[in-house]
């Protein structure tokens, strides 16, 4: 699916205007954390300071694609994400990520992590 694709891969190029470029003006993001359910982000706004933030504070992050599969406007991707930890050291999570893409862009971004 070439939304989540473009959207992947300005993640990781730490393009802030290029992944919210890939998203609705209506854009939903769940993130992660914190456990057990995450933090909702809705609007352009709200998910692009999250983006801004993270990406900041993790600029190695990156993630990689493991699977992806796709069924009507839904998308399924199976994710590596791998970062520099506190400490120093190389870390990393494992997870998915649940899109719904509209009119070709990112409506909905919902990301769920093992462990």
């Amino acid at each position: 699916m070439a939304a989540v694709e473009r959207f992947n891969a300005a993640l990781n190029e730490h393009d802030v205007d290029a992944v919210m470029a890939a998203m609705t003006g209506d854009c939903v993001f769940e993130n992660t954390w914190p456990p057990p359910d995450g933090v909702r982000f809705v609007g352009q706004e709200a998910v692009r300071t999250f983006w801004a933030n993270m990406l900041h504070d993790s600029p190695d992050a990156r993630f990689e694609t493991e699977e992806l599969v796709v069924a009507g406007d839904r998308c399924v991707v199976r994710w590596r994400y791998t970062y520099t930890g506190d400490d120093g050291s190389a870390h990393h999570l494992r997870g998915i990520d649940l899109f719904r893409v509209q009119g070709g862009l990112i409506a909905e971004k919902l990301a769920y992590v093992k462990g």
